[in-house]
């Protein structure tokens, strides 16, 4: 399992744009899973929304883009470099994300040619599918 300190040595992200709060399963290079605990907290829901807390979507495709980031840069030949996004294909929202949910965000490597790759990503809470992605990153 990696911790916060762990992530931070892999991924250059930091606090309060760090959203993955630690990493239970990886395979340098092929996937990775790890959690995010939604804290009442967080910085963005002081206005999305006010009365009704909802983390935004786009926060959550950059969760899971962080766990892929893990997972490739990982890799040996990685280490030390950033994975950017290339393209976000076929997401698709499937229910609200709020204070106290717990985001287990799943992403397996299915292709890779040079710098670039795609990732087959998954947030879900409890089971039920909270958002469902293809990520490309670059690698640089």
């Amino acid at each position: 399992m990696l911790g916060i300190k762990e992530i931070e040595q892999i991924i250059p992200h930091r606090h309060p744009f760090l959203l993955v709060d630690r990493i239970e399963e990886l395979e340098p290079g092929v996937r990775a899973t790890g959690y995010k605990a939604v804290s009442f907290d967080e910085y963005y829901f002081r206005g999305h929304f006010p009365g009704e807390p909802v983390m935004p979507g786009v926060l959550q495709i950059e969760a899971l883009a962080q766990v892929g980031a893990v997972a490739i840069l990982s890799l040996e030949e990685n280490k030390g470099k950033t994975a950017y996004f290339g393209a976000i294909n076929s997401a698709k929202f499937k229910r609200k994300v709020v204070p106290g949910d717990v985001l287990k965000l799943e992403v397996e490597i299915i292709k890779r040619k040079g710098p670039i790759g795609v990732g087959k990503a998954v947030a879900s809470v409890d089971g039920q599918a909270a958002v469902i992605a293809e990520l490309t990153f670059a690698i640089g």
